[in-house]
């Protein structure tokens, strides 16, 4: 084929002369630079190629990393793993080799994206990201993941979300929000993990994590400076009451004394909650994690005492006792999975007395079918949403408006073994969920995410709106 021929074949003298009659309308100072870019943005944006990896999460075990190229860029997303994975979400395939990573590896997930996925989707157009994620559904042909594996789906999902976002040269929160059809951006208050415990910490504390929420902030820069103050002045209050051996942190960077009264620990967040000044614009929020120490239907709050577990359980009953005391005694605000992921009835009893935010992780999994039962049977009133329980970015924006539309709550967090990805927060902005769960104000992996709101924010200027009282509803 002679160069002429080419030229016809492809249309590029055309093209070539539009892009040369644009950068003279432009008066571009560099014209060559101005045509090669306006010579990119004439080929449509397509998948070239997709190259997936094992790295490591925050705990040190592995998960999968992919990156996604176009015409356009590379473009990389990595995803999470937690330490209590519920029955009912999408499966995280791992290897199950004993003699690699203690059976963790993720080598099946990766060789899946690298032969499966990637021959499905290299040729399709990177903006069609439910028709992507659609096809990635259609190649596992299972209800919960388990042929590809939610972990390998979501990292080429949140990829696809990215160069989506760079072909339409918009701010990834803004391409989420136009997936969703929202058009207003909210700047979610951040619940900060300050005390860690159960399966994420190696103290005797039962339930998992104690929050704090900065809802009387006027910005989110603001809710920050207030949780990072109050979270340091909670170390000097430990120091002084156990010593410094007692200022270790859990998984996702909450301090944990070796304490298992969860109303001492109560009690050493609001004590920092007044030292910092505080008091009124700073609420308390926990996650029970209780699946982890339920037993048949009793809980065994000592757990993770070995010494001591399996000698002093409590009834559904007591532990709705003991959630009502806390809410009358303490500002709390919003309690995580107060009871078994498959304890309805007392769940739906808690969410009756209207005390404070229910919250369904374990209960809900971010399962369509599962947030349906919850909503037509008054079950919680908000979803904790996980991206890798439900697998792809598309089903998130769908569970998200299915919790909207029943007037729920949504908390979009992050998992015990986390990674630098910061997907989440553009996510939380994107769907003006009004609330971010992303560990505490310490930790590379846990800051990547309120970082990015707080850049978020600087690029929005004027246009920020934190949403602060109104972190249920925005």
């Amino acid at each position: 084929m002679s160069v002429q021929e080419y030229l016809d074949k492809h249309m590029l003298s055309r093209k070539i002369e539009d892009a040369v009659n644009a950068a003279v309308r432009a008066k571009a100072s560099d014209p060559v630079l101005f045509i090669s870019n306006h010579m990119r943005k004439a080929v449509p944006p397509v998948i070239s190629k997709i190259k997936a990896r094992q790295i490591l999460d925050s705990r040190g075990i592995p998960t999968v990393e992919v990156d996604l190229y176009t015409n356009k860029g590379m473009y990389r997303a990595s995803v999470p793993g937690g330490a209590s994975t519920g029955i009912y979400e999408a499966v995280e395939l791992r290897d199950g080799d004993k003699e690699k990573y203690l059976g963790k590896g993720v080598s099946k997930a990766v060789n899946m994206i690298n032969e499966k996925i990637s021959e499905a989707l290299v040729g399709m157009d990177p903006l069609l990201q439910s028709q992507i994620d659609q096809a990635m559904m259609d190649l596992d042909k299972t209800e919960n993941k388990a042929e590809l594996g939610a972990n390998a789906m979501l990292a080429v999902s949140i990829a696809v979300c990215k160069a989506g976002a760079a072909e339409k040269e918009v701010p990834l929160h803004k391409h989420i929000a136009d997936l969703s059809g929202k058009s207003n951006p909210v700047l979610p208050v951040p619940a900060m993990t300050v005390i860690s415990g159960g399966k994420h910490a190696g103290n005797n504390l039962a339930f998992q994590e104690i929050m704090i929420l900065p809802i009387g902030a006027s910005s989110f820069q603001e809710a920050m400076q207030m949780g990072s103050e109050t979270y340091h002045h909670l170390k000097a209050v430990i120091v002084e009451k156990y010593g410094s051996v007692a200022c270790n942190v859990g998984d996702d960077g909450g301090f944990a004394p070796n304490i298992s009264s969860i109303t001492e620990c109560l009690d050493l967040v609001k004590e920092a909650i007044g030292r910092a000044g505080y008091n009124g614009r700073i609420k308390m929020a926990i996650d029970v994690g209780a699946t982890d120490f339920c037993i048949g239907k009793k809980y065994d709050l000592d757990f993770t005492d070995p010494t001591k577990s399996g000698q002093n359980f409590r009834t559904g009953e007591d532990m709705l006792e003991l959630y009502t005391k806390l809410c009358t005694e303490y500002p709390i605000v919003s309690i995580e999975q107060p009871f078994d992921k498959d304890d309805w009835e007392h769940t739906k009893s808690f969410s009756t007395l209207e005390l404070c935010q229910v919250v369904g992780d374990d209960l809900l999994v971010s399962n369509p079918k599962r947030i349906e039962r919850a909503v037509n049977e008054y079950t919680c009133n908000a979803l904790n949403l996980k991206v890798n329980q439900v697998g792809t970015v598309t089903e998130a924006i769908e569970v998200v408006k299915q919790a909207k539309d029943a007037h729920w709550g949504v908390i979009v967090s992050h998992r015990s073994g986390e990674t630098e990805e910061a997907f989440i927060a553009d996510l939380a902005v994107g769907l003006g969920t009004g609330q971010v769960k992303a560990g505490a104000p310490c930790r590379g992996e846990r800051l990547a995410k309120y970082n990015q709101i707080l850049r978020i924010e600087e690029e929005l200027g004027n246009q920020a709106t934190y949403a602060g009282e109104n972190w249920k509803l925005p």
